[in-house]
């Protein structure tokens, strides 16, 4: 009897080692596919991949800030009905285009948010980019709702008010974000020496 009682405490032990063993298997299992989700789709918390906004580019497809990771990203706040400092930003901006080499553009991306939604419809957007023979997949055009549009200004630190129906003062920022949306460099002003921007560039994209 002495025996058999010593044999049935030992079989639940080695039951008990055996379902913690189980246990902590599972656990080390979860621990490690949540780091390993965490690597890939983790986005720091200074990153724009975190914006739960939304927009519609010039394709009108919509889409995510997210949907935007893993290339680098020249970012500028425009309206197409402006005469003035929109035209140098986009100058600016093709002309920063033009530096980046070859083998590097397609890790690229040149991105033009919208401070006028209500005028520039995804329509309107594609005809611009045409009219800026802006109309292959690097030059994205953007437009949000009025909330998201001042949510994603203050981000970059943008600031604009309009002053007649069809016209805005505004802030002359060409931002660069690298591939974790990470704001990297901001340039601010019209026609200024675009060399540190483009060095940026080239330094996240490589």
């Amino acid at each position: 009897m002495k025996f058999l009682k010593i044999t049935v405490f030992l079989l639940l032990a080695v039951c008990v080692s055996c379902q913690d063993a189980r246990k902590d298997n599972k656990d080390d299992k979860e621990d490690l596919k949540t780091d390993i989700t965490s690597d890939i789709v983790g986005f720091s918390d200074l990153s724009i991949y975190n914006l739960p906004s939304h927009w519609t580019d010039q394709d009108g497809k919509e889409i995510q800030m997210q949907d935007l990771k893993g290339k680098v990203l020249a970012m500028v706040m425009i309206y197409t009905s402006c005469q003035a400092a929109c035209p140098r930003l986009v100058a600016d901006m093709r002309n920063i285009e033009k530096q980046i080499p070859h083998n590097l553009k397609s890790q690229v991306r040149y991105v033009f948010v919208s401070i006028d939604p209500k005028t520039d419809t995804p329509e309107r957007l594609k005809e611009f980019s045409k009219e800026n023979k802006m109309d292959d997949d690097k030059w994205i055009f953007l437009r949000g709702t009025e909330d998201d549009t001042r949510e994603f200004a203050a981000v970059l630190a943008v600031n604009y008010k309009q002053i007649s129906p069809i016209d805005f003062s505004h802030s002359n920022i060409i931002s660069v974000f690298n591939k974790k949306g990470e704001l990297a460099h901001q340039r601010e002003g019209l026609g200024v020496d675009n060399e540190k921007t483009v060095f940026k560039i080239l330094e996240l994209a490589r």
